[in-house]
């Protein structure tokens, strides 16, 4: 299960429920999001689905505990046109 919570303007908390549970600070720009999503699902709705994404290829242990959004893309080059596939 994926938990993302607003905490201010550009920041989300995400848990991660796991046999090892994480908790992860993502940052996410205004820019960025409507880059991504042209506005089509709420910010928390692009996290989760980028946090899926990511638990598609590692362990939730293995994510970075804080993280501006758009760095999936240099460790996952095909990420932004998966996202716009999903969303």
């Amino acid at each position: 299960m994926i938990a993302v919570k607003k905490l201010n303007d550009t920041t989300y908390e995400v848990n991660v429920a796991g046999r090892t549970p994480t908790s992860h600070k993502v940052t996410l720009s205004t820019a960025y999001y409507q880059e991504i999503t042209g506005g089509k699902v709420s910010p928390e709705q692009l996290i989760e689905v980028s946090f899926r994404f990511l638990l598609e290829r590692e362990s939730n242990t293995s994510i970075l505990r804080s993280f501006d959004l758009p760095l999936i893309g240099q460790y996952f080059p095909e990420y932004e046109g998966e996202m716009r596939k999903r969303i």
